[in-house]
């Protein structure tokens, strides 16, 4: 929904502002800082205590511990934006068309629904730790409508204006959280939990988690340094209508990620829970299993962009000029994104056996690197210089972290995991994108090159399923009946 609506979006705001609403995602990311580490804290748990790991009582006082702390920083996030709004609108960004006051408003009201998500973070995590899939996607995919479609709804039929967006922003986060809260709480009674007590505020809950979750913290801020330092810079260095191209770029190659979070959602519980039981060769195949599926998904989505970039942008935003322009940022940003995307399993794996410390070390030294990469390369080469690191960045994590951390955890699964979970599948997805680009021709009406991309979509994925084992045998079992 949000890939979809961008368009409109642009339409009926302006360039301009859709660079705000590129600002609301970067100010969500780094907001997630303030939960302390709580939210994949919280998942962990939640999956140790599906495995029996945990009490009743204690998973109840370790929730409501957790609510009451998130609460308190909403609030003093809101307030603190509001603080600060003004400073932002006349002394950061360089409109050139919106007035002060008006985006001096639209970060407050970013405030008030960043503080709405930060909360909603929490209970969406306990929701994936319980492994409760279905019912969490049923709530995400209904509110994502609503937001999406309502935000189009009041921009055409109401106020084409960026305040009526972020007030319907903020009505559609409150709905959400409510819904979340019951459904996570209803989860947690169907799994039987009953307490002699009702969950409490509990310091001793917290310190039960606290070096998990601070290292959880300091992965957190440091990956947002990777992945938001390029906006957050681009932001001071472009014009607000440049860095609303670039903030469209990353969002088409950002959707690379959407594919990867289920996976995430269904993988960690499991990979915790069976580290947990100590279940070590049912650990390693589900990790197998795990790192085939993002290759085969996301590899096949990265093609298909990389292949057909500018045509997929003509067709999705109906702007020559766009499309033309972005294309090659979305090409690039996007081959970032598989490198970064395939590290999905690996940082998985760290977390369930509770080791932090790797990623923090790893991130470290790419922190050091990429700030004065990216302050050397955006003025040379622009926009294009922000993702030329990110992809020289992403090859490093995959040819010399990936090293040191099979030295340390699974030592034995380092060669496989370069040739079975992503060399094959991605060499049997590249051979067959390299013959469709000869033999499919993509020229015609918008509905034959959108078909024509979609059918090759579906070749590309057929081949890199062909070309991972472990998922090729897993699929074969499930068509023919297998469990």
């Amino acid at each position: 929904m949000g890939l979809a609506f961008v368009p409109v979006y642009i339409r009926y705001l302006g360039i301009e502002s859709y660079g705000l609403i590129g600002l609301f995602a970067v100010l969500q990311a780094w907001l997630n800082l303030l939960d302390l580490g709580m939210a994949p804290t919280l998942s962990r748990e939640m999956g140790r205590f599906t495995a029996g790991t945990r009490t009743n009582e204690s998973i109840a006082d370790l929730l409501r511990s957790v609510e009451t702390l998130a609460v308190l920083i909403a609030v003093l996030t809101a307030l603190g934006v509001a603080s600060g709004s003004v400073w932002l609108a006349t002394n950061w960004l360089r409109a050139e068309q919106l007035p002060v006051a008006t985006v001096a408003q639209a970060f407050t009201m970013m405030g008030v629904v960043t503080a709405l998500q930060f909360v909603i973070g929490l209970y969406r995590s306990s929701l994936v730790g319980l492994q409760r899939q279905v019912q969490l996607n049923l709530v995400n995919c209904i509110m994502a409508t609503f937001r999406s479609v309502g935000a189009v709804a009041v921009l055409i039929w109401v106020s084409p204006t960026i305040s009526a967006f972020f007030i319907w922003q903020g009505i559609a986060s409150l709905l959400t959280l409510i819904l979340f809260i019951r459904s996570t709480y209803m989860s947690l009674n169907g799994l039987g939990l009953v307490a002699t007590r009702a969950g409490r505020f509990s310091v001793d809950a917290l310190r039960s988690v606290r070096k998990y979750a601070g290292g959880v913290l300091w992965i957190t801020f440091l990956a947002l340094l990777l992945t938001q330092v390029d906006k957050v810079l681009l932001s001071r260095l472009l014009t607000l209508s440049e860095f609303g191209y670039y903030t469209l770029g990353a969002v088409v190659a950002g959707g690379l990620y959407v594919l990867v979070g289920p996976i995430i959602q269904a993988w960690f519980p499991r990979l915790s829970q069976l580290h947990a039981a100590n279940l070590d060769s049912e650990f390693i195949e589900a990790y197998h299993q795990g790192a085939q599926l993002v290759t085969v998904i996301v590899g096949s989505a990265t093609l298909v962009l990389v292949m057909y970039s500018e045509i997929i942008l003509r067709l999705w935003t109906q702007d020559e000029e766009l499309a033309r322009s972005t294309a090659d940022l979305v090409k690039w940003l996007a081959v970032g994104n598989l490198l970064n995307g395939l590290l999905t399993m690996p940082y998985q794996a760290q977390l369930a056996l509770g080791w932090t410390g790797f990623a923090i070390r790893v991130n470290t030294i790419a922190v050091v690197a990429i700030v004065p990469a990216i302050l050397w390369a955006v003025p040379i080469y622009g926009m294009m210089g922000a993702a030329y690191v990110w992809v020289l960045l992403n090859t490093g994590y995959m040819l010399l972290g990936m090293h040191f951390m099979y030295r340390r955890i699974l030592k034995t699964e380092k060669w496989r995991w370069y040739r079975e979970d992503i060399l094959l599948p991605m060499l049997s997805a590249t051979a067959m994108a390299v013959l469709l680009v000869e033999v499919v021709p993509v020229s015609g009406s918008p509905v034959y090159q959108f078909s024509a991309i979609a059918m090759s979509g579906l070749l590309i994925l057929a081949a890199a399923i062909f070309g991972a084992p472990s998922l090729l045998k897993r699929v074969w079992e499930v068509v023919y009946g297998g469990r």
